[in-house]
């Protein structure tokens, strides 16, 4: 039986086209495990941005002690995913690239 808890994919795509847009590498690849060690330029700078463009994508608000708290990007996808429970949010707008995107 595995260890790992289920990472549901839409989320984590949906992460992944956030830290893709934030970083502009079109190439990054992500894990559950990734984290700022592991991408370069993730700063906490950077990690705001990041959290901000989650919230708008996910129709999801984070307190300050989660955002501290959110140390990969399974972490990430995880506190999502409770957050938004099982409704599916979509059609969010995005912070850097200006646009309405569907989830």
């Amino acid at each position: 039986m595995p260890t790992s808890v289920t990472i549901a994919q839409p989320v984590l795509a949906g992460v992944t086209e956030i830290f893709r847009a934030v970083f502009n590498d079109p190439d990054l690849e992500l894990t559950p495990r990734s984290t700022a060690d592991e991408v370069p330029g993730w700063d906490s700078m950077t990690h705001i941005t990041l959290i901000v463009e989650a919230e708008c994508r996910f129709g999801v608000l984070f307190q300050a002690a989660e955002i501290e708290s959110l140390h990969s990007v399974g972490e990430l996808v995880r506190a999502i995913e409770a957050k938004r429970g099982p409704a599916a949010v979509s059609g969010q707008w995005s912070a850097v690239s200006g646009q309405s995107r569907n989830i």
